[in-house]
Formats: structure tokens, C-alpha cells, sequence
């Protein structure tokens, strides 16, 4: 039964998403386009409309852009923050309607039914679309129908209101083959479809075609997904009575930390950045914020934690609202838990999360294995926190666990002298072996290797350092480098 309910969609179409972001940042008066390499070449991805005056159109390749508008200024493109963009135009877009899902990578679809009432009639809510878009500097087109198809079809090709027959057959979101093919049979517009038998469009093109023109005039129906709104992993507790005690603040932020966990094992997701407010009687807030080493959701692993940034916040006459955020929250999936080898990395992540909380996070390094074969260059230091340990730390020839700057010895000829002075020290050759040649990297400019090939030798002496040395026989000089613990 007819339950009085019109169907009503609108679909918002941003043909310019992506330059109307990046010039939104960086204003340009001028021909505008941003780029994006593709196969080894650099084409155009979206532009503005004084560079599409000028016959510029996307896909183009940036010579033959430049060739026709040297005055062209452009920039690499960034999908990940026009997704963003986007996002945030979908959370403006639900004042119209909580139905508001995505359609494509530039566009909106916004099931209006039963929410038009709301206003004067639908050209008044499509005119306050416009003028906010304009408002905002957002190019913006709109389409407006009783399917998706429908809404889809008028905004891309056509007016916001009207019939769908006289539009082209690229209206029905066809595959550029199809289209193609439909022009060369004279079937180019919807009414062309519509009239024709269905039986040889299905063979010849198979169901595709008919799909699309039965879903843009509603015979078969075609569902909207609205996108779901993030999850928000804030808890907030008012307290009825003041507290400052540090057992009573830490037994308040156990009470943050459980239901905010379960949250986060429900999505499972690790906070790997929390952010406690504290707010006193006398309406001054304070901020405690932690920094984890790993993602992490266990309240008996994160609370310890929290208790040397508690400690120094100054409770004045009492707290009242306590509010505990992750700012920063990464996937952290089920894992199959319960053996000792597991339990290992979570043991070190607590440590480094315990001593990053006095010194800095940051300020904990670790050294990874780097692609080269020259001694000093084939590790690089990185933050422990933001990068987990690598293996592929094996050489042929051992390596000393001290590398240090070379540092020059008295010596003559190619083999390692038997007595030597290093460090205020004099030393004994015991045991010399060697040598390991290793050839500079011709690609990379270091000036200490412009004294060409090293020959390096492991040297035990007898008063018990064992130290890497090496030999340059074309500039010849001894000198020290390492030395083995």
C-alpha cells in the first residue's frame, strides 16, 4: 500500500573536489591543475575552471598542458586528504538528512524521503545547497529524483529537475566500452535504450545495460548506504565530591580506562596516544598525556602508567570531571595469546612505554640494518616506538659491535704494523686477520671515503683490545675504525 511517501534523492557532485581543496590552502589566481604520475608520467588529475577554459581537461599529460598554457601552475595531487575532504562534506551534508552516503570519489547521494517537509518546498533546500557550496568556494552541482540513477544522471548530464530520456547513454554510469559501442549503433541517448527490444541489448551487451536503465527509472530498486560515523573513544566521569589524593585520582582514571579498553576491544584497536583532563573546582583544566610504544588496549598495562604524569598535576581545592581521550588509535586485531614467546614484545613495549614516559619517547632508539656495504652506513637509528625490530642484520664478515669515525695510527706498508700507538696506548699485534676489501660507493658523495678502496683487518692484541683497522692502498694510511666487544 501507498504509504504517501515520495521517493527523493539527491545526489551532490563536486566536479572540482580536489583543486577546490588545495586552493582553499594555497590561493592561486591563475590557470590551476594538480597532478598525478601514472605509468612514469605526470597527468593531470583535477584543475580549476580558468584552466579548463583554456581547453585543458584531465587525464592530459602536464608537457602537452604547459606546451598549451605555459602560465599553468600546478602541484602533486593528494587522494588521501581529498577522502578526507570528502568525509567532512558528508558530516556537513546530514543537515539535510541523516541518509547521506558516499557516491564515488567525488560526489554525495542523500536519500531526502520524508525529510522535505522541513522546508518550504525542494527548490528552496537545493538553493541553500548552492549557496553554502558557493559560500565555501565548492563547485557543486546538483541532481534531484525519485531514484539514484535518477539524481545521479541530472547532475553529471543534465539539469537538477528534468527528464531523464533526452540525456545522453553515459547518464547511466555505463562502462566507457559500452558507451562507445552504443554510439556506434545510434544509440545514443536513454529514450534510444527505452524504445528499443530488450532481448538484443541483453545478448549483444549483456545485463549491465538494462540494470542500469531499470535502476534510474525505477523497476529495479537500488539501495543507499549511508557511511557510519567513526567511533569516538573519549569516556567522562563526573565526580559528586571533589578529590586529590593521588590513590583516589588514580582509582578515577581505573574507572576511564575499563570502559574506554572495551571500546577499543570491540573495534579492536590499541591507543597509542591518551590524553587525560583533569578539571578543579575552580574551573582549571590540566592535561596528562601519555604516549605508548605499541598500540595498546589493557587497562592493568596502561594504568601504571599514568601515575608519575598524575602525580605532578597540583589538585588546587579538588577535581571534579575527569575526561580520558585516545587521540591516536591504530588496528590491533585478536591475537591468539598465552605463550611465553608472545608475551616478550609486549614486556619490552611496556618498558620503553615506562622510560618514555620520563625521557621522551623519541629519545629511545634502536638501530636497524640499512641496504649498504659500507661499515658506517649499513645501520640507521630510528625512534623504538615508531618502528618495530627487523632481522637481515647478516654480513659475511663480522662486524664490531663499536663503529666509531676512523681515527689515523703510525704505519707502514700493507700489512698491520706489529706495535702501534692508539689513544695514548701502545699495542701489540697478537693476531692479524685479513684483509676484506671494501670499494666505495660511487653513487654517494662522501668525503670519507674519497681516499678510495679500504682493506680492513681484524687485529687481536696482546694487551686484550681487539680493534677493526684498515689500509688505504691509494692514498696509503692505517687507521682505526671499530672495535669488537
Amino acid at each position: 500500500m501507498f504509504n504517501g511517501l515520495k521517493k527523493r534523492v539527491v545526489c551532490m557532485w563536486f566536479p572540482r573536489l580536489a583543486s577546490d581543496r588545495a586552493l582553499k590552502v594555497r590561493p592561486v589566481d591563475a590557470p590551476f591543475a594538480l597532478t598525478l604520475n601514472q605509468h612514469n608520467t605526470d597527468r593531470i588529475y583535477c584543475l580549476n575552471q580558468q584552466a579548463e577554459a583554456l581547453g585543458l581537461h584531465r587525464t592530459m599529460r602536464l608537457a602537452d598542458a604547459r606546451a598549451i598554457c605555459p602560465t599553468l601552475v600546478s602541484h602533486s595531487a593528494q587522494p588521501d586528504l581529498d577522502a578526507r575532504f570528502l568525509a567532512t562534506l558528508r558530516r556537513w551534508a546530514t543537515r539535510y538528512c541523516p541518509w547521506v552516503g558516499y557516491e564515488g570519489p567525488d560526489g554525495l547521494v542523500l536519500d531526502l524521503t520524508g525529510s522535505t517537509h522541513l522546508w518550504p518546498d525542494e527548490t528552496a533546500m537545493l538553493e541553500d545547497m548552492r549557496q553554502r557550496a558557493q559560500h565555501a568556494a565548492i563547485s557543486l552541482r546538483l541532481g534531484l529524483g525519485e531514484t539514484r540513477g535518477a539524481a545521479w544522471a541530472l547532475a553529471h548530464y543534465g539539469d537538477t529537475v528534468g527528464a531523464l530520456g533526452p540525456l545522453p547513454v553515459a547518464a547511466l554510469r555505463l562502462p566507457p566500452a559500452t558507451i562507445v559501442a552504443l554510439q556506434r549503433l545510434g544509440l545514443r541517448h536513454i529514450n534510444d535504450l527505452s524504445t528499443r527490444p530488450r532481448g538484443p541489448l541483453a545478448r549483444r551487451f549483456g545485463p549491465e545495460v538494462l540494470t542500469r536503465l531499470d535502476q534510474a527509472l525505477g523497476h529495479i530498486p537500488e539501495a543507499i548506504c549511508p557511511a557510519g560515523e567513526p567511533p569516538h573513544y573519549a569516556v567522562r566521569l563526573t565526580i559528586p565530591e571533589p578529590i586529590g589524593l593521588l590513590a583516589d585520582v588514580m582509582a578515577a582514571v581505573e574507572r576511564l580506562l575499563i570502559p574506554l579498553c572495551d571500546k577499543l576491544k570491540m573495534h579492536e584497536g590499541g591507543a597509542r596516544k591518551l590524553v587525560l583532563t583533569l578539571r578543579s573546582v575552580d574551573q582549571d583544566s590540566q592535561q596528562v598525556e601519555l604516549r605508548l610504544a605499541s598500540a595498546m588496549r589493557d587497562a592493568t598495562r596502561i594504568l601504571p602508567l599514568f601515575e608519575r604524569g598524575v602525580g605532578a598535576v597540583d589538585a588546587g581545592f579538588g577535581i571534579d570531571v575527569m575526561r580520558l581521550q585516545a587521540v591516536i588509535v591504530e588496528p590491533l586485531p585478536l591475537q591468539q595469546i598465552g605463550t611465553i614467546r608472545q608475551a616478550q614484545p609486549d614486556q619490552l613495549n611496556d618498558l620503553i612505554s615506562r622510560l618514555g614516559t620520563r625521557i621522551g619517547l623519541e629519545n629511545i632508539q634502536r638501530f636497524l640494518p640499512a641496504d649498504s656495504h659500507i661499515p658506517e652506513r649499513s645501520f640507521r637509528m630510528a625512534p623504538a616506538a615508531a618502528s618495530p625490530p627487523q632481522n637481515g642484520w647478516g654480513s659475511v664478515k663480522p662486524r664490531p659491535l663499536r663503529i666509531f669515525s676512523p681515527e689515523p695510527i703510525t704505519g707502514q706498508g700493507a700489512q698491520p704494523p706489529s706495535r702501534f700507538r692508539w689513544r695514548r696506548m701502545t699495542l701489540t699485534t697478537g693476531r692479524a686477520t685479513g684483509p676484506e676489501r671494501i670499494a666505495p660507493e660511487w653513487w654517494m658523495d662522501d668525503d670519507g671515503w674519497r681516499s678510495g678502496l679500504r682493506d680492513y683487518w681484524r687485529i687481536d692484541t696482546h694487551e686484550g683490545r681487539r680493534l677493526w683497522l684498515f689500509y688505504t692502498p691509494q692514498n696509503p694510511g692505517w687507521f682505526v675504525q671499530g672495535e669488537f666487544i
